[in-house]
């Protein structure tokens, strides 16, 4: 049977509660009727009874959720995205009292059961959750003998990732299903996170029956993923905690990373989600230069590989940050100029420009016309972080046969570290000229 994919449109949910608690908000909007009530409550009652996933907002990248604690329901999410069935899921709450029924499960199964052995959170995830919850913060925790969750969600792990996300309209909607949400990002697996509905919509469409709508992600990369079991305490995932930050909290000042840019070992287990499988990778090959790279260095290895016919790149995408000029210096600034043309994209700012390439045809001299959409990403590491998915995406729904990308340095900040830990993931190498 077809499904039909719905953009059911929230954003006024994402303005908040305001004073309000999550259920006297819920209340009001339910007692007024009001059509962003009539959505939450449509996807909370698939979350309950479907086993097709539900994809909405957070404040990092857009989710695909599914009711953690049935395997049909989970079973949908690997199904959806395609996704290798060892990579585990980050479950959402929203409240400490729903984390708190996670840990304690009965033998009934269901999170609102009564408690019967407490397991109290680890003291070392007091000073970060003070800090960092709601938001972009997932922390490790040990799963209990009679776990609720899906097995699926753990991937057989002794272990869960947890987080509670600060987008009110996140909370609001697991709140109303009242079960803790499995939500990896709601992409086909290996390609850029999603942080509009649009991009969901791309990825997913006749997959899933609902997307909430409720505007563009603010953060643009996922959470940042702890690990305080360990001594000392591990980084697993850089995101949008930093790392600078967690090392000011109590217990934490000798944080660990334990993580790598590349992908693990075919035999290795991931400890969490994107540290095993390459990700964030859009059609088109993607090349990153590092940041210390020379423009005039990028730019010849650019036009050599618009002059190999092997290559066959007829149109290139070009992601610059910092110190890269418009076109790369492909053509000069007269000819850009007088050439390059706004292109109609899902972002702003993207412009083409022809570049005259010389080559041979039958012995002779010639040259032809290649096409370079230039986009400039940003300078700060917050406007990189927001908008790198988005750019990749824009670029490959140009069917460019390359992106080239110039790099940050990690060392600049937690960000950083995190945009090019992404960068990473999706080129699979990392150039230096």
């Amino acid at each position: 049977m077809s499904i039909q994919t719905r953009v059911v449109p929230v954003q006024r949910l994402s303005q908040g509660p305001g004073d309000l608690s999550l259920a006297e908000w819920w209340e009001k909007e339910r007692s007024q009727k009001t059509p962003e009530s009539q959505a939450i409550e449509e996807a909370a009652k698939l979350l309950r009874s479907s086993d097709i996933p539900v994809a909405f907002p957070t404040e990092t990248v857009y989710g695909l959720g599914a009711d953690a604690t049935r395997s049909s329901s989970v079973q949908g999410i690997y199904r959806a995205k395609q996704r290798p069935s060892d990579n585990p899921l980050i479950v959402h709450v929203d409240s400490l009292d729903m984390l708190e029924r996670l840990l304690n499960p009965t033998s009934q199964g269901s999170p609102k059961s009564t408690r019967m052995l407490p397991m109290a959170l680890p003291s070392i995830y007091k000073p970060l959750i003070d800090r960092f919850w709601p938001g972009a913060l997932t922390i490790i925790l040990p799963n209990p003998s009679g776990s609720i969750l899906a097995p699926e969600v753990t991937s057989n792990l002794t272990t869960f990732g947890v987080r509670m996300p600060s987008s009110p309209l996140a909370r609001l909607l697991i709140h109303v299903t009242d079960r803790p949400l499995a939500a990896p990002s709601a992409n086909a697996s290996t390609k850029p996170s999603p942080t509009t509905a649009q991009h969901v919509y791309h990825d997913l469409k006749d997959r899933i029956e609902m997307i909430l709508d409720g505007g563009a992600s603010g953060v643009g990369v996922e959470s940042t993923v702890v690990d305080g079991l360990c001594d000392p305490p591990a980084i697993l995932r850089p995101g949008g905690v930093g790392i600078d930050e967690i090392r000011k909290c109590a217990g934490w000042e000798n944080v660990a990373l334990g993580y790598k840019d590349g992908t693990l070992d075919v035999k290795d287990v991931p400890r969490a989600p994107g540290m095993k499988y390459r990700h964030y990778s859009p059609k088109a090959r993607v090349v990153l230069f590092d940041s210390t790279s020379n423009p005039v260095g990028v730019m010849k290895h650019v036009q050599k590989d618009l002059k190999d016919t092997a290559i066959g790149a007829h149109k290139i995408g070009i992601i610059r940050t910092r110190n890269w000029q418009l076109g790369l210096g492909l053509a000069s600034e007269d000819d850009i100029a007088n050439t390059m043309t706004p292109v109609s994209s899902a972002i702003e700012n993207i412009v083409s420009v022809p570049i005259q390439i010389p080559v041979l045809e039958n012995g002779k001299p010639s040259s032809r016309t290649k096409i370079a959409y230039d986009y400039h990403l940003g300078s700060d590491a917050v406007s990189i972080a927001h908008g790198l998915f988005a750019a990749l995406r824009a670029l490959d729904e140009l069917n460019v046969d390359v992106i080239y990308v110039e790099g940050v340095s990690d060392c600049e900040g937690d960000l950083a570290a995190a945009v090019m830990n992404r960068l990473r993931k999706a080129a699979g190498a990392e150039m230096r000229v």
